[in-house]
């Protein structure tokens, strides 16, 4: 049985162990403190910034596994104000009435990788995700949950946590990622080509309706969302090239020792980098600790491993010939196309037999690593919560195309209705609509591709429209809400229009009022 480990903590009957550090931070360094859910099967691991607290030496936590899940949660992340707050982190924002954070759980838990560090920006964040934690997964995962400080970047929260990682191949999934394409796929591409990182790569999502209120033709047409660049070999199994659309316009300057090995590179601007990385563990902390400097796994630690991958001599024609520091230049006139650069020399081994050739002993290439890329069918959806976009379009998705991954069963009507939830008289629930448990419509009401949460008080008259409904929330008689996000505990009183707003959680819209593309949120007292 399990014992209240804070309790012997606080009597210091426990081993020390040296201070998780971060060392981009200038605060006290981080120590780690350990909580327990009380369950008999299921750990839970507070890292908390309170020096004076040895960490306790448990084998359940720091055994060697064969393969070690960190899940970045995020915390309070600025791009999605005023949908976040205290006292709802981002990895608890709601996607089909249900956290960000358990899509990405269950898919781990569905490819039996059970054992899982999950970071999270802040103590109070932290100490809420590891309650919800607690109560969703027991008996099922064993969880760490780790605080490290805010706005510390993905590489450094790897540096604060890296005397934890023990296993010999790390995995890291983003905890905003909603997806169904297992991570034990992406796991055993890496072992099956003993890479140094994989990446996984899915289609770029398209973003959500022009006109949010649009429920007709319009609706279906979609705009772009951010995308990569990304440079693949002929066999797509290795990861060449990457940048986001934002670091690259018309010219992709590409290293000559990785053109040199592929003699073909298909650059493609049309697929996705879903933040779920393997790294052999011994790689990414060595590149953590000699390059201080970088605070991003996806800008800084992926581009410098697929830069310096072929960072070394190469034999062309029998003659060694060292890296050179210049660059061979892609000249792109689409970013949506896809670009096939050929070199004049037709001889030039490609990237797949380099890398066999260094297999056999061969001598030609030295000193170089893997970079290799997992790339996700295109029937797999594949999407990240990282804007307030994302957010509208995931929660559409999950009760619409995707809707497979909502884990509910939908009616004959292909909507979800709680059991315990109340239509008032002349009431109408849409397709692809959800309702959740315990909230109650008036009369002659209309629901369209949107998500109503738990506990909801709506009047009659009301019209809801490609909009995203939190729980506890009070809608006034007569009041339109089209393409808006409704943050829990808001009241809206009797015949508002919103279009196209976000309410941050507790604001009490005016009765008569009209927001258009406005960010409403209490003010801090």
């Amino acid at each position: 049985a399990l014992i209240p480990l804070l309790i012997l903590l606080k009597e210091g009957k426990s081993s020390s162990l040296s201070a998780l550090e971060d060392s981009e931070s200038s605060e006290t360094p981080t120590n780690p403190t350990l909580c327990n859910s009380g369950q008999s099967k299921t750990l839970f691991t507070y890292f908390h910034r309170f020096p004076t607290l040895p960490f306790l030496h448990l084998p359940i936590l720091l055994k060697k596994m064969d393969f070690q899940v960190v899940v970045l949660a995020g915390g309070t992340s600025k791009e999605l104000v005023p949908l976040v707050s205290k006292e709802v982190p981002k990895p608890l924002l709601p996607v089909a009435n249900r956290p960000v954070l358990s899509y990405v759980l269950e898919q781990l838990e569905l490819s039996n990788l059970k054992d899982l560090i999950v970071v999270v920006e802040g103590e109070d964040a932290a100490l809420r995700v590891g309650g919800w934690i607690s109560g969703a997964y027991v008996d099922r995962l064993h969880v760490e949950v780790a605080a490290v400080p805010e706005d510390v970047g993905t590489a450094g929260a790897l540096r604060a946590i890296a005397r934890h990682l023990t296993a010999k191949d790390i995995l890291v999934v983003s905890g905003d990622l909603v997806s169904d394409v297992p991570p034990g796929a992406v796991a055993a591409a890496h072992r099956r080509h003993d890479a140094v990182v994989t990446s996984m790569i899915c289609s770029t999502p398209v973003s959500g309706p022009v006109e949010s209120g649009s429920v007709g033709a319009k609706d279906k047409i979609k705009k772009p969302r951010r995308f990569n660049i990304i440079g693949l070999d002929p066999t797509k199994q290795f990861l060449l090239y990457i940048a986001s659309g934002a670091e690259v316009e018309k010219d992709l300057h590409i290293p000559k020792s990785i053109l040199r090995a592929v003699g073909q590179m298909d650059i493609q601007a049309d697929l996705m980098d879903a933040h779920m990385y393997a790294f052999k563990r011994a790689v990414l902390l060595e590149v953590l600790e000699q390059k201080q400097n970088f605070h991003s796994l996806r800008h800084d630690v992926l581009p410098y491993l697929v830069r310096t991958q072929l960072k070394s001599e190469i034999l062309l024609n029998g003659t060694p010939q060292a890296e050179e520091n210049g660059h061979d230049k892609v000249t792109s006139e689409s970013n949506q196309t896809i670009i096939s650069q050929i070199l004049a020399n037709a001889s030039t081994p490609r990237f797949h037999e380099v890398y066999e050739s260094i297999h056999n002993g061969s001598p030609t290439v030295q000193r170089t690593h893997k970079c290799c890329a997992y790339i996700a069918s295109n029937s797999k959806y594949c999407a990240r919560l990282n804007s307030i976009q994302a957010f509208s379009d995931i929660n559409r998705d999950v009760i619409g195309e995707a809707n497979r991954l909502s884990g509910y069963s939908f009616s004959v009507h292909n909507n979800i209705i709680h059991p315990s939830s109340e239509l008032g008289s002349k009431t109408t629930v849409g397709p692809h609509c959800m309702l959740g448990e315990g909230s109650l419509m008036g009369d002659k009401c209309s629901v369209k591709r949107s998500v109503i949460g738990r506990h909801c008080r709506i009047g009659s008259n009301v019209k809801i429209v490609n909009s995203v409904v939190m729980d506890h929330v009070t809608l006034g008689d007569g009041s339109s809400i089209q393409g808006s996000i409704v943050c829990s505990n808001v009241q809206i009183q009797e015949r508002v229009v919103l279009k196209d707003c976000q309410i941050g959680a507790g604001f009490v819209v005016s009765a008569g009022s009209e927001h258009k593309g406005e960010s409403l949120t209490r003010k801090e007292k």
